[in-house]
């Protein structure tokens, strides 16, 4: 019988429960100590502010939820994404898939506890050059999903048969 809890798996979690709380203490300090709601803009540098936004959909803004069934269906929706994204992450073996998996699911549970809570994701950076947003504004969860995505593809598209069996074993990857 295969151990659950493998120092891959255990590390994928340790990932996940600093995302987590690493969101939560930052939206904290945006709702606390900094009253971000309040003052809703705090001008940090020129390409980069603080800015209140309550985020009522998922990515890109769509499916808002405008009524308490929705809020609670998107909250379920999430979930299941989460719950998919652990059982994907005890399944992998490779710890850079697992990291990234980690990544996606302490993001993922960060805005869920928002959209539970609260109703709403709370947003608040905001990167621009002048006008020009190259973002829609985000969240410590939200980058963390984003990085972790790019990290699962990344490494689904470029990494080689011979890495994977090699960082398996817990080898360097072989000099070509």
């Amino acid at each position: 019988m295969k151990a659950l809890f493998t120092r891959n798996r255990i590390i994928g979690l340790i990932v996940a429960a600093i995302i987590f709380g690493a969101d939560q203490f930052i939206k904290w300090l945006m709702v606390g100590p900094l009253n971000l709601r309040e003052r809703y803009v705090i001008d940090l540098l020129p390409f980069f502010d603080l800015r209140w936004t309550e985020n009522r959909g998922v990515s890109l803004g769509m499916l808002q939820a405008t009524t308490v069934e929705m809020r609670f269906l998107l909250v379920a929706i999430t979930a299941l994404i989460a719950i998919v994204v652990l059982v994907w992450m005890f399944r992998e073996k490779l710890l850079g898939d697992i990291i990234g998996l980690g990544m996606i699911l302490g993001g993922a549970l960060g805005n869920i506890v928002d959209r539970y809570n609260l109703g709403y994701v709370i947003d608040y950076a905001d990167f621009h050059i002048g006008d020009f947003r190259p973002f829609l504004i985000f969240n410590v969860a939200d980058a963390a999903i984003t990085i972790g995505v790019v990290i699962i593809l990344a490494r689904s598209l470029f990494m080689s048969d011979k890495e994977s069996e090699n960082e398996q074993a817990g080898q360097a990857p072989a000099e070509s």
